[in-house]
């Protein structure tokens, strides 16, 4: 007897619920009476019926007639269930079709919405962090004017923040921090198709070797540090 049970239960459909409807259904303004009304709608599409009524619903939980009838009109209201009228290809005949599309459809807007989001929270801090490095080397506020550029490098032009840091270091290094000078050096990054911290080291680097040596020997720059002047050299 026990087996027969066994047998018949192992038989039996599952459910397949997505992790993720679980995790968000709340940020989707759905209560958990409308999360069991939609999780029997799936099963009961799933097991061939077409247009689950609110009295076979009704049946499978401990909701009313009319609560179930409430639940699904909320539900097509919120635009997470839709009720079509299909028509057999056979017959002609015209029948309703509950489809749980939208429910899919308003998750993974959510979802998308949700790591557009987290990226945009993401660069702002980064942004934050920048504005706090350059006013470090600076040793001061910045201006509103240089403020107003280095939203223009993220915004206008482009500059990744971390292309952005490596202008600023090479600023730095070359003993010319001044923002005409990072954005000349920026400029010529873009000119030339640098995308990455990395690039701009070896593109500076080969620009370094083909300084004469007197002119080296001639620098206000300490000799350890090989400075490249940008605007001395564009």
């Amino acid at each position: 007897m026990k087996q027969q049970v066994f047998m018949k239960w192992a038989q039996q459909k599952h459910l397949s619920i997505p992790h993720l409807l679980l995790e968000h259904y709340t940020k989707l303004n759905i209560n958990e009476h409308e999360l069991m009304v939609l999780l029997h709608i799936q099963s009961l599409l799933d097991a061939g019926d077409a247009f689950p009524t609110p009295q076979t619903l009704s049946e499978r939980m401990t909701l009313s007639l009319d609560a179930c009838a409430e639940i699904i009109g909320t539900l097509v209201r919120k635009r997470l269930l839709s009720i079509e009228n299909k028509q057999e290809e056979d017959t002609g005949v015209m029948y309703e079709h509950c489809s749980l599309e939208p429910l899919w459809a308003s998750l993974i807007h959510h979802l998308e919405q949700e790591s557009e989001t987290k990226v945009e929270n993401i660069k702002a801090e980064k942004e934050g962090q920048l504005y706090q490095r350059f006013e470090q080397e600076f040793a001061r506020p910045l201006s509103p004017i240089e403020a107003e550029t280095l939203s223009m490098w993220f915004d206008q032009d482009q500059h990744g923040i971390d292309l952005i840091l490596a202008a600023l270091r090479e600023a730095v290094v070359s003993g010319k921090l001044n923002f005409r000078y990072i954005d000349r050096i920026l400029f010529e990054w873009k000119k030339n198709g640098i995308r990455s911290p990395e690039q701009a080291r070896d593109y500076s680097e080969r620009f370094r070797k083909k300084i004469p040596q007197e002119r080296k020997q001639a620098s206000s720059q300490p000799a350890n540090i090989p400075g490249f002047h940008w605007l001395e050299n564009l």
